[in-house]
């Protein structure tokens, strides 16, 4: 599966065409121009350079520069990776340690582009920020094609030559990134706008004559419809509201079928460039509550402990085979084969429909990102500060899960102390929303930490009376419960 032209080509065709809106029509193009100037200036001046950049890192929040900033670069003909803003000092010493960025000399038009190393490639690539083993940040090396791979199969699943889209995910996500680019390849328009702007009550306006695709995670689509019918009218009017990111809950799905919303729950990750699975909204609002069936670009496959391929009906580990696939992760071997292994355990049903089961290892998902209990639990023992700690994830109606740290405090530590601790080591994502402190931890007859009992004594300690999980936003120590 080709793609029909080239990043250039592309950018040749639309140049100049108006493309994407925010509060107003928004300067994609002159600031594409601008940043590539000054790129092309840096490349000139190369030769001279004692360790000239092979790659561009794109710290950048707003949308719109993002885009710009990665667009300029890759057309310049760098790599690029895509950094979060929010990262905290634990992940940022892992992407200095893969990138070796030049973070103190910004380039570039507002300084959302920094010099890199990267081992040279056959054409240009595109690394995407993914949850590793360990809890490891891993860039996944997408290139061109895989992109264009997700986007055809994007448009064959939905049937429609055009893709509109409006975005309220960061564009440094996959979510994001290939919403601006179904968007860019297929002549398409793209509203950006932060999710925070959206859910106070001032979506921006649709043209009605331009279905389009929405995309949330459960916790956004909940928060929108907890305000009644502000919003109703205005998710209406989608072709499709793409649901992914994380499992959603049943109440959530029954209460937007209900209300007659055009909802596609969807499968996919970092790895395939998005989704690779997708339920379209007519069969959502008929009844179904899978996954959906594979796009046109991938195969979904069931695997049982040996590896060996699962029937219809029977549960197992998920792979996938299609040409959307990442050609590895960034410092690592080249994938050995052509189908991916997931962390995702779930069956195909007989008429092919995907069906979730949870997670094969201990990974967490909360709002849409990846957690490893292991990462936590590591750094919050280099602290010094505990004797032993176990991250849990407790079922939470709104996140997914909600990551919980049971504690075995050192010298009489509060756990206020270690949730301070903790706040600029790592994303908020990462950080507890429930601490438990406990004389001991729950181990078993090999004296392992039983994660099982732990979960379970969770469970019923936050049942016991703890206050609820305060919003991701907020500080998380007013959430927590002691023995």
């Amino acid at each position: 599966m080709k793609p029909q032209f080239s990043l250039d080509e592309t950018l040749r065709r639309r140049w100049g065409q108006p493309w994407i809106w925010g509060a107003e029509a928004w300067p994609i193009w002159p600031t594409i121009a601008d940043i590539s100037q000054e790129l092309e200036h840096y490349v000139a001046q190369s030769p001279s350079m004692e360790r000239p950049a092979t790659a561009m890192l794109v710290q950048e929040a707003d949308p719109g520069r993002c885009l710009a900033a990665v667009l300029a670069a890759w057309r310049t003909g760098f790599t690029v990776a895509l950094a979060n803003p929010q990262w905290g000092q634990r992940e940022w010493q892992q992407v200095d340690d893969l990138l070796q960025p030049d973070r103190s000399q910004p380039l570039g038009a507002g300084g959302s582009l920094y010099a890199a190393q990267v081992p040279p490639t056959a054409t240009p690539e595109l690394l995407i920020a993914t949850g590793g083993s360990g809890g490891q940040i891993k860039f996944a090396r997408h290139t061109w094609d895989t992109l264009m791979a997700s986007v055809q199969g994007f448009q064959a699943h939905f049937q429609v030559a055009t893709v509109n889209a409006y975005c309220v995910l960061p564009l440094y996500h996959v979510s994001g990134f290939m919403q601006a680019l179904r968007t860019l390849a297929t002549a398409g328009h793209l509203i950006l706008q932060p999710y925070a702007e959206l859910k106070p009550g001032q979506p921006l306006p649709w043209p009605a004559d331009c279905p389009g695709f929405l995309s949330l995670v459960p916790t956004q689509l909940q928060g929108l419809l907890n305000q009644g019918n502000t919003y109703l009218p205005w998710l209406r009017q989608f072709q499709a509201i793409l649901l992914g990111g994380a499992p959603p809950w049943p109440t959530l799905l029954s209460q937007a079928r209900s209300l007659s919303l055009p909802l596609a729950p969807t499968y996919g990750m970092t790895e395939t460039a998005s989704q690779v699975a997708t339920l379209l909204p007519t069969e959502f609002l008929a009844g179904q509550t899978s996954s959906g069936r594979a796009l046109p670009h991938a195969a979904l496959h069931v695997l049982d402990a040996d590896y060996q391929p699962q029937p219809p009906n029977r549960p197992g580990r998920l792979a996938i085979a299609t040409p959307s696939l990442f050609k590895g992760y960034l410092g690592h071997s080249p994938l050995p084969t052509p189908l991916h292994l997931t962390d995702d355990n779930g069956y195909l049903d007989g008429n092919g429909y995907l069906h979730l089961l949870g997670r094969h290892s201990t990974t967490l998902m909360t709002g849409g990102e990846k957690v490893q209990p292991e990462e936590l639990e590591s750094l919050l023992l280099t602290a010094d500060l505990a004797h032993a700690v176990c991250v849990v994830g407790l079922p939470d109606p709104h996140w997914g899960q909600a990551v919980c740290a049971l504690v075995v405090p050192k010298f009489r530590i509060s756990l206020a102390h270690l949730a301070d601790w903790l706040t600029p080591q790592v994303v908020p994502y990462k950080r507890p929303k429930y601490w438990i402190a406990l004389s001991a931890l729950p181990q078993t007859a090999q004296g392992k930490v039983d994660r099982y009992a732990a979960l379970a004594l969770t469970h019923s300690v936050i049942t016991l009376g703890s206050t609820p999980p305060s919003p991701r936003t907020e500080p998380n120590r007013g959430s927590r419960a002691s023995l």
